[in-house]
């Protein structure tokens, strides 16, 4: 009887056996930080000062880095259903920080989480009301008459609406962000809030403020695959510590959402998603017409290419809109968050926005 021997399987070097044993463990330690979210990644760590509180809201002044400082200084002013810190998300990953380094005088406004009694506040107290007087505040603490303004999507609107009224409004520059100015434009959203069936009236009267859930949900709608992508894209990346690091930084901050105030979202559905009044000229706060063809300070709009929550078709006609005659549009790769906050910020939108306002600011 002749005995068949299969061949041995070579032995595994000591040196991979290692990197594999070693890449394992540091997929399931990783897998662990995520599930557990231990030793959470920090953000919004740049210092900085409050030098104007009224109500939730708070204005931050940040302590400069250089000697010397551009004349104008820069206030970021956000969204109403968004944290901040995305414009400061992590030491090294920072707008806020660069904008420091390159000698800018860094404010923003944070708008804080609104209480319950807060659901009865409109766009005209944000705009109208609040952004102005936190103006007030950085003129007198720097003793400068004029100021540059950075938008984030529902900011760019603010500072739009401010300027579109208020014609000797002391803004030098505007910075928009994802902005959108045309909300026929806004797809699926605009689909999903069709007065036929969406009763905002009854929403907003029922709740008060509009919880951060709901909002987050339709976002995540737009794009149903997005999530289960990135976790897919998650496991495969465990290994990569920089990889694990941004995803953790960035879905904290997608879901750190907060109630969007009632009365601001009634005006936003009624007037803007289904009259389109701001691209119409037709739109008004307190009684006073927001004419964007009456803004004349340099605009500078930067719009992401796949942005579906600001979608292009939504913020593409800004610049056509507004009366200045310094005016630039710049379109980027990217999505609503990667725009102001991924690689693509980092080495094109953050340099464009300093050398932009850097020109403007003597």
């Amino acid at each position: 009887m002749t005995t068949v021997r299969t061949p041995e399987t070579p032995p595994i070097p000591e040196i991979f056996r290692t990197e594999v044993v070693k890449r394992n463990m540091d997929r399931f330690r990783r897998s662990m930080d995520v599930l557990l979210n231990r030793d959470p990644p920090v953000v919004g760590a740049t210092p900085k000062d409050v030098v104007y509180a009224k109500g939730t809201a708070r204005l931050y002044r940040y302590r400069p880095v250089t000697d010397e400082v551009y004349r104008i200084p820069i206030v970021l002013v956000m969204s109403l259903i968004s944290k901040p810190y995305i414009l400061d998300l992590s030491p090294g990953q920072s707008l806020v920080e660069y904008l420091l380094r390159e000698g800018f005088d860094v404010f923003m406004v944070d708008w804080g989480v609104p209480r319950p009694e807060d659901s009865r506040l409109g766009l005209e107290y944000y705009a109208l009301e609040a952004l102005p007087r936190n103006i007030e505040e950085v003129q007198r603490v720097t003793g400068e008459e004029e100021v540059s303004i950075l938008g984030y999507c529902m900011g760019g609107l603010f500072a739009l609406m401010y300027n579109g009224i208020v014609q000797d409004a002391p803004v030098a520059n505007i910075v928009c962000a994802a902005t959108p100015v045309d909300f026929d434009g806004m797809g699926l959203l605009k689909r999903w809030s069709d007065r036929r069936w969406f009763d905002v009236d009854r929403l907003v009267d029922t709740l008060g403020n509009i919880p951060p859930d709901l909002i987050l949900r339709s976002f995540e709608l737009l794009r149903p695959a997005q999530r289960w992508a990135t976790y897919a894209r998650l496991t495969d990346n465990l290994w990569n510590e920089l990889w694990v690091k941004n995803y953790r930084l960035f879905n904290r901050w997608v879901n750190d959402q907060i109630p969007f105030p009632g009365e601001a979202y009634r005006q936003m559905i009624k007037e803007l998603m289904w009259e389109n009044k701001l691209m119409k000229g037709e739109f008004d706060l307190s009684g006073r017409r927001v004419d964007l063809g009456a803004i004349a300070c340099p605009v500078l709009h930067v719009m992401a290419e796949h942005d579906d929550i600001a979608p292009f078709d939504a913020t593409r006609p800004l610049t056509s809109l507004v009366g200045s005659e310094d005016k630039e549009d710049v379109l980027l790769k990217g999505g609503h968050v990667s725009l102001v906050a991924g690689r693509n910020a980092w080495f094109r939108l953050w340099p464009k926005i300093s050398e932009w306002l850097g020109a403007r600011s003597v």
